[in-house]
């Protein structure tokens, strides 16, 4: 039988479809538009690179460089499929080092959409201006000579509708674009970043000299001015960043950036490393910051394991791994090391022992309780009667004292490690974590205050402003309302700034900074809450949380007698709103089975 006079099932797909189902692989949503138009442009040398945007991209993205631009020529075939100036054979492969390099990006974007490219190469006299409508050039002409190439992209997915049914609102697809050119700035520090949207100056990020000065143009209000700093060269392997001081971590995941050879990407084995890393350092439940620049050879990285390239497979996973762990915990031990020394000499100059340090080898003579017995106080033990001098504010911590009042069912005994406070509660001996506890006294007091509709709140005598990232900006502008009936007043100060007008009058002075990011990270998770109450607790919880006394804030007794008591009062609660345990608790019997007096 003749093959080709047979019919079948078979068909051979015209050029057109092909096009959109390549343009499904590579422009998920507009903000992959974006991050391909800006890969062509850094790759093309630009200095200064705009990305303007109306209606979430929906209307229109336009992304300007001065770059060196295409002659008429390239102009017209960048637009073939598979056409591209990065390679020239298949050896080529294994040592890309420009951004983009499969020629699929600008084909797939233009056979969407409605595409129109001015680009002048350099020392050319005039330009290029093409018009193309779903993948087909429709009209060429001469243009201006303006140095390098703007791309606008309208009409995005005109042609499939059932891929535009499904994007998501004009605030969200933006805030997806805001984070690809924030990621394409800390990627390239020395090229100057401006993002618009409908008209409006959203962020400019000038060029600087260094990845640190860039991360922190961008992510300040995350990492603080306690941002450390890795820096390690090992095996041909160089890793650079910024990683979260473990004071300032918390339970959100904002950011979390791993850039390898200046490419965005997620990598489970790198994500591991660094929690490994943390290791002890950081607090349960709570998240490591960090913001990674890996360079490796190209030969020892594959970036062709993905469309868009946002993932990459290594050579030497293993060697990958130790890298990275071992260069954070280097960085944090080292961080320790100097926190130690700085408190040292805090102390000699003030006389005021910081947290970290321990009390003299050797025991002191105390009188403790009624009879006034000598009691021998060990390393590391404070107390009632040590001098209030003696008080380490932290971050965040106000200084007031936690207000006193006596119970006679309750007999504070002292602190250990500034952290642990022992307490006899009826007939049992009780060690309770001090930040636990009052973290679950806070709680339940804002719990019924909001079940109530009495969330009092207190206006700042001076209110504290709050630059954030926008695509965090987008979030908690969207749910200010209900932040305010929980007695949080925040008002917005241009498209990602704020300032923090009142805080509910229970909070005292928590680190609002890290509050916020704390909220934010709580308010991601809304939209796939369905019940108010489950929405409204995590906020609660971190709202306590920041508000709560640290660990290793030494107290005074009538401090602890009335902490001790209000965690009574509440039922002993023996966890913390984010499930933490809050004290260690043994009754006169198991006490006296311990010293076989039973």
């Amino acid at each position: 039988m003749d093959i080709a006079s047979s019919v079948g099932k078979i068909q051979v797909l015209s050029s057109d479809v092909i096009g959109r189902i390549a343009a499904g692989e590579v422009v998920e949503r507009p903000a992959a538009v974006v991050k391909e138009l800006l890969e062509n442009s850094l790759d093309a040398g630009s200095g200064s690179i705009t990305v303007e945007i109306k209606d979430g991209g929906l209307g229109l993205i336009r992304v300007s460089d001065d770059g060196e631009g295409m002659s008429r020529r390239d102009a017209a075939l960048a637009f073939e499929r598979h056409a591209t100036s990065k390679l020239q054979s298949d050896q080529q492969l294994g040592s890309v080092r420009t951004m983009g390099f499969r020629g699929e990006a600008l084909p797939s974007i233009a056979a969407v959409s409605k595409v129109r490219l001015t680009t002048v190469a350099r020392n050319d006299e005039v330009g290029t201006q093409l018009w193309i409508t779903g993948g087909t050039i429709t009209r060429i002409e001469d243009a201006a000579a303006i140095p390098g190439t703007s791309i606008e992209v309208s009409e995005l997915f005109f042609n499939t509708p059932a891929r535009r049914k499904f994007l998501k609102s004009t605030t969200t697809e933006f805030s997806h674009i805001s984070h690809v050119v924030q990621q394409a700035g800390l990627a390239w520090p020395q090229v100057h970043m401006r993002l618009v949207h409908n008209g409006y100056d959203v962020f400019t990020l000038p060029a600087v000299s260094s990845p640190r000065d860039r991360v922190l143009q961008v992510y300040r209000a995350a990492f603080g001015e306690q941002a450390l700093a890795v820096d390690v060269e090992r095996n041909g392997l160089l890793l650079k960043g910024l990683i979260v001081d473990p004071v300032r971590a918390r339970a959100g995941r904002t950011p979390q950036e791993l850039f390898v050879n200046r490419r965005p990407i997620k990598n489970s084995t790198v994500q591991h490393a660094v929690i490994d890393g943390y290791s002890s350092f950081l607090a349960k439940g709570h998240a490591p910051l960090f913001v990674l620049f890996l360079d490796v050879e190209p030969h020892r990285v594959d970036v062709n394991v993905h469309p868009t390239k946002r993932e990459v497979r290594f050579a030497d996973t293993e060697q990958i791994h130790q890298l990275v762990r071992s260069a954070v915990r280097q960085t944090l031990g080292r961080a320790q090391v100097e926190a130690s020394m700085a408190g040292a000499v805090h102390a000699q100059v003030t006389g005021v022992v910081p947290p970290s340090t321990s009390f003299p080898e050797g025991g002191q003579v105390q009188s403790v309780g009624a009879h006034h017995e000598p009691m021998v106080r060990p390393k590391n033990f404070v107390t009632p009667s040590d001098s209030v001098n003696s008080q380490t504010s932290f971050v965040g911590e106000g200084d007031t004292a936690y207000s006193s009042s006596a119970s006679p069912d309750i007999l504070a005994l002292g602190q250990m490690n500034r952290t642990y406070l022992i307490a006899q509660v009826g007939n049992e001996l009780q060690v309770v974590d001090q930040h636990t506890a009052h973290e679950r006294v806070l709680f339940e007091r804002l719990w019924r205050a909001w079940q109530g509709r009495t969330v009092a709140s207190q206006p700042l005598l001076l209110p504290e402003p709050l630059e954030l990232p926008l695509q965090q900006a987008v979030i908690l502008q969207r749910h200010l309302p209900e932040l305010e009936r929980l007695g949080l007043l925040i008002e917005p100060f241009g498209p990602s700034s704020f300032l923090i007008r009142s805080l509910p009058l229970m909070l005292g002075h928590p680190d609002l900074a890290a509050l916020v990011q704390d909220l934010i990270d709580d308010l991601e998770q809304w939209d796939s809450i369905s019940s108010l109450e489950t929405k409204v607790k995590p906020i609660l919880a971190s709202l306590a949380c920041h508000a709560a006394v640290r660990a290793g804030r030494a107290m005074a007794l009538p401090e602890i007698t009335q902490l001790v008591q209000d965690w009574v009062a509440e039922g002993l609660i023996m966890t913390c709103p984010h499930g933490r345990r809050v004290a260690f608790r043994l009754s006169g019997d198991e006490l006296a089975r311990l010293f076989d007096r039973a």
